[in-house]
């Protein structure tokens, strides 16, 4: 891992459950100097985390941002829904040592959070290993190229 951050235009989603801790990360990211780019929700009202993943990944695919955050209750939800997405290799991340391989050997380009898991302090740590964190490369490219021939099957 670097000092330095590998992304720095990042996608944020949430739904509802999330939305305390995605505005907090909102503006850790801004503090830090990086670009959020909000993609919802905007209320604590009851929203469906798979329209917020498919919004959120989009920028992704579009260039518009460099990498994305999720953030649902557990997580669970809005990573799944993530990964049926072309393209998006979504991670629910919950400790130090998972988020900084899933960027090493995976090349997640989604990391996601489960506001109802893990606190705010803690979710600003991993967010700063998975930005700060480059793809190795090498023989994990081949892996991420067969992780991308599944999509098309």
């Amino acid at each position: 891992m670097t000092n330095e951050f590998v992304f720095s235009r990042i996608a944020v989603g949430s739904d509802h459950a999330g939305f305390q801790l995605k505005n907090q990360l909102i503006q850790w990211l801004s503090d830090q100097g990086l670009t959020p780019i909000d993609c919802g929700c905007y209320s604590e009202e009851s929203v469906d985390y798979p329209n917020i993943a498919e919004a959120t990944c989009e920028k992704v695919l579009s260039k518009e941002a460099d990498c994305a955050l999720l953030i649902c209750g557990t997580g669970i939800g809005i990573s799944i829904a993530a990964n049926k997405i072309d393209g998006i290799r979504a991670a629910l991340c919950t400790d130090c040592f998972s988020t900084k391989y899933t960027r090493l050997h995976n090349d997640a380009n989604v990391i996601c959070f489960g506001a109802r898991v893990i606190a705010g302090g803690l979710a600003e740590e991993l967010l700063s290993i998975f930005l700060k964190t480059p793809f190795e490369g090498g023989r994990h490219q081949r892996r991420v190229d067969l992780i991308t021939a599944l999509e098309q099957k």
